[in-house]
């Protein structure tokens, strides 16, 4: 079948959609599937609950690759003690030279705030981790958490608000994650050999079961056959002539005025570490760290 053979647009109405600022949620069957642990899958209505407890954590993964555009899940993360759990969202191509977005969600003791590191991985190479606290209870109430990809950026936002941009610097030598389509993912699971506090603070478990609440699951992108080779995904999912994708765009090329001023409050006001300024791990600036424009 034609369509088969190439990238799909997911999402109805994309254009129109995406001109008024809404996008239409779809159902977590429509998307997703279990990915491990099945039985740590709790549904209520429209809500999906992952469980962690002693035993065992769970995660979700998208049925579909996809190459630019803007994944949204709305979470609301493990109340209490979370010390030494982590709940992650993030997108992800395979193998040894993959390309990954990551949110983490760092629990800690009660009443001390939850820190969110993101990540990004480009050919396989991570290690640039940066740190915040943010400016609202994450686990009172569900928050949006989006992921914004295209040929020039990507984004990381928390309830539209942008935290991290990673912008596409391939001018100047450093590569950038474009040519490989990338799933969908989330889950939670015991890390307390390094989550809170480095290590010192490890997880209670007669708080189990730690649950993280997901609802409002939102993929507007360029859906990716697994049959179809990497070049050809990608040629399919760049604007051409008279074919213009919403991710192509030049409002979403880069940020708007008020986002890079959201996004210098962010990094003034509730960032705790970032890599560019980490002399002890990198004695050499990074160099995307030299050339990138906060």
């Amino acid at each position: 079948m034609a369509v088969s053979r190439m990238c799909v647009v997911f999402g109805l109405f994309v254009g129109l959609v995406m001109a008024v600022g809404t996008a239409s949620s779809a159902k977590f069957e429509e998307l997703f599937q279990p990915g491990w642990a099945a039985d740590h899958h709790v549904r209520e209505g429209d809500v999906l609950k992952l469980k962690l407890d002693y035993y065992s954590g769970a995660g979700f993964s998208s049925k579909s690759k996809y190459m630019f555009g803007k994944v949204t899940i709305q979470i609301k993360l493990v109340e209490g003690d979370s010390a030494g759990t982590v709940t992650a969202f993030y997108m992800s191509s395979e193998g040894p030279n993959h390309n990954e977005f990551d949110f983490e969600f760092l629990g800690n003791t009660t009443g001390e705030p939850y820190l969110v590191q993101t990540n990004v991985y480009v050919n396989g190479v991570g290690n640039r981790e940066q740190r915040m606290n943010l400016w609202f209870d994450p686990t009172k109430d569900f928050h949006s958490y989006s992921l914004l990809w295209n040929q020039r950026q990507v984004v990381f936002l928390v309830d539209e608000t942008p935290i991290r941009v990673h912008t596409n610097l391939e001018h100047r030598g450093i590569p950038f994650p474009k040519d490989q389509a990338m799933g969908v993912y989330s889950s939670i699971w015991n890390a307390d050999d390094w989550a809170t506090q480095g290590g010192r603070v490890k997880t209670d478990w007669t708080h189990a079961p730690f649950v993280a609440s997901y609802r409002g699951f939102d993929i507007n992108a360029c859906e990716c056959p697994v049959s179809v080779a990497a070049t050809e995904n990608a040629k399919r999912c760049m604007s051409t002539g008279a074919k213009r994708y919403w991710w192509d765009e030049p409002t979403v090329s880069e940020l708007s005025l008020h986002q890079s001023h959201q996004l210098m409050w962010v990094r003034a006001n509730h960032m705790i570490y970032d890599y560019c300024t980490d002399k002890a791990r990198f004695p050499v600036t990074p160099a995307e760290c030299v050339h990138h424009h906060h």
